[in-house]
């Protein structure tokens, strides 16, 4: 199994599942993370990522961590600091139509958000709400083309695109698709040489689905106009996801992995989980369990199983411990103070 590992976590792309799986497995086999300084759970971002930003990082005795994955710009020269030469590197897109429309609900409080009252309203004059002067109008347009380091204000011309593609192809080994998530966890799978329970996941970080609205077609045309970069980096990457399974795995074995794959996640949901899945913030018991609830989205969570063995017990509650929980707990752990 690979443990050396780089995760872009994207934001609004079902990366809050996929940094579960890495903290369990990280945790799992104690490998060491590169934490922000003093915890949390970003990078300093939205600047770019510095490898002075790593608790624990010194340029006399750079020491090497096994997986860096919290939130970051990212900043390839610097990422080589803080982790092997060997290390995989992956992130996770979404199509920017749906990453646009969840980030208008969750950033509602950014500058470019705030005042327009639905999607509508800003793109019906999108540059009397958005400056790209503001220290958080990242949120507002192409969000995925700022945390992998581009300028999201560029001008659109081929060139640019190319260039930008050929950027993100020769840093990272693979780039998964949050629509398809369960094929893209058995690529991982794959490509770390891991087994099957350690990239089961249950999904964390996502919105009740009363705070969905449909999108209009003219909508959907202007989103993708306002977030074209993001548009170029995610159709392409879609297309080349479906060649490398075709390449390695092949539609037929891949459809017999993903049925493997949700048949044990529907087992571990009777196991562990109290009714048929996510509860909305309020049903949630274990105040330990709560999510961080952030803008106008309704985060859900789970309730575990009442009576489970403790062994059993312990499991469950890592598949749904939500990320700001399960990142301190870990860096508690990495940095508990040696007693004498």
């Amino acid at each position: 199994p690979k443990t050396d590992i780089v995760f872009l976590k994207v934001h609004k792309s079902a990366s809050s599942t996929v940094m579960n799986v890495l903290f369990r497995f990280g945790e799992t086999h104690n490998l060491t993370f590169a934490f922000p300084i003093g915890g949390g759970n970003q990078l300093f971002y939205p600047r770019h990522f510095l490898a002075r930003f790593v608790q624990g990082f010194s340029p006399r005795t750079p020491q090497r961590f096994n997986i860096l994955c919290h939130h970051m710009r990212f900043l390839q020269p610097e990422v080589q600091k803080v982790v092997s030469s060997s290390a995989i590197y992956f992130s996770i897109l979404r199509n920017p139509v749906q990453l646009m429309e969840s980030s208008f609900m969750y950033y509602k409080g950014t500058s470019a958000f705030s005042r327009a009252r639905s999607l509508e309203e800003f793109f019906s004059q999108p540059y009397h709400y958005y400056n790209p002067a503001d220290s958080d109008s990242h949120y507002a347009r192409n969000l995925m083309t700022f945390d992998f380091g581009f300028n999201p204000d560029g001008v659109v011309s081929a060139k640019r695109v190319q260039l930008m593609l050929k950027a993100i192809e020769a840093s990272f080994d693979l780039l998964l698709i949050s629509e398809y998530f369960d094929e893209s966890m058995v690529l991982l799978k794959e490509m770390l040489c891991w087994d099957l329970d350690s990239v089961i996941s249950f999904p964390l970080n996502i919105r009740d689905s009363s705070t969905k609205s449909p999108l209009s077609d003219t909508i959907v045309e202007k989103i993708k106009d306002w977030n074209r970069l993001d548009w170029e980096i995610y159709t392409h990457f879609n297309r080349t996801f479906w060649e490398r399974i075709d390449q390695d795995i092949g539609r037929e074995r891949m459809q017999q992995e993903v049925k493997a794959l949700r048949k044990r996640q529907a087992e571990l949901a009777r196991t562990c989980l109290q009714g048929i899945g996510s509860v909305a913030p309020k049903d949630i018991k274990d105040s330990s369990l709560q999510p961080l609830q952030h803008g106008k989205a309704k985060i859900l969570g789970y309730n575990l199983k009442q009576g489970l063995d403790k062994e059993t017990e312990h499991m469950c509650r890592r598949l749904v411990t939500p990320e700001l929980q399960y990142s301190s707990a870990l860096y508690k752990k990495q940095f508990a103070q040696k007693r004498p």
